[in-house]
């Protein structure tokens, strides 16, 4: 299994705009956490920057970072910025998920 993860440009974009508008670097931490109805939950943040142990891609300037623990989880994913009439959010394109829900925030393995 790679352990890259992708940032689209579109999720580059939008995080660059956010961060901006918030005053902070362009770096988008990606987490995973135990809950959600799928049994894992996707958390993003801004990040000031990456710890030593982080996976740091980037896309258009823009860095993706995820903890060691979570990339296990996460590790070949694709993060893109999704606009339609439901709304406006961050999607993983998980290839290691087994399910998940409807939101599309929560996955099992």
């Amino acid at each position: 299994m790679s352990d890259t993860l992708t940032l689209t440009p579109s999720a580059a974009k939008r995080v660059a705009w956010i961060a901006e508008k918030q005053a902070k670097p362009a770096i988008l931490r990606l987490s995973v956490e135990g809950g959600g109805c799928s049994g894992f939950q996707y958390k993003f943040d801004l990040a000031d920057g990456a710890d030593a142990d982080d996976m740091v891609s980037e896309t258009e300037g823009v860095k993706l970072i995820v903890d060691p623990v979570s990339l296990d989880l996460v590790s070949g994913s694709v993060v893109d910025f999704v606009e339609s009439l439901g709304g406006a959010a961050f999607k993983v394109e998980n290839p290691q998920a087994a399910a998940g829900c409807g939101c599309g925030s929560s996955f099992g393995i």
